[in-house]
Parts: C-alpha cells; sequence; structure tokens
C-alpha cells in the first residue's frame, strides 16, 4: 500500500539546526528505502521564505507495520525534526 506523510518540523530556534545535522542520516535512509523499493518520491515542504519547515513522502510498503519501523528509526523523528506527522493512504496515478 503507499502512503502520502506529511510532518512538520518543530519550530523552536534550533529546529533548522537538528534538522541539519540529520539531514543526511535521512537522505541516506531514503536512498536504501528507494533501493528496496518503498521510496517514490519526497521533499522538503518550504516557507515563503525558502526555509525548510518539513517534508512530504510518498511511501510503498506491502504491510503497516512496515511503515511503523520505518518511522521508528526515521532519523528526523528521533533526532526530533519532525514535531507532527500526517500519515494518509495514497494511490499514485498511472499516468
Amino acid at each position: 500500500m503507499q502512503y502520502y506523510i506529511q510532518a512538520y518540523d518543530f519550530t523552536d530556534e534550533n529546529a533548522l539546526n537538528r534538522r541539519m545535522q540529520a539531514r543526511p542520516a535521512h537522505l541516506q535512509r531514503m536512498r536504501e528505502l528507494k533501493q528496496a523499493g518503498h521510496f517514490i518520491m519526497g521533499g522538503a515542504i518550504l516557507s515563503d521564505a525558502g526555509q525548510m519547515i518539513g517534508s512530504v513522502v510518498i511511501m510503498d510498503f506491502p504491510e503497516e507495520f512496515m511503515l511503523m519501523k520505518w518511522l521508528e528509526t526515521e532519523p528526523y523523528l528521533l533526532e526530533k525534526v519532525w514535531d507532527r506527522v500526517e500519515i494518509k493512504p495514497f494511490r499514485q496515478a498511472d499516468v
């Protein structure tokens, strides 16, 4: 099943620093998930000023528990980058 994940960063004064410190590990994890066929697409949500304030990720996992396992190890959650995470079932258009 495909999932749409929208995550908003914490807004404290150190939030962007935490994001930048965790970013290499986050991107490496996304590369691994892409190679395994789970990562469909993703990127940063930007403020009007162009600053990263969150993320959108579209993932594909055969079972929901696999999605939850990923979230348990996601660097942006472990390092307190993402504050709120919304998950919705998703179906990519075949165009």
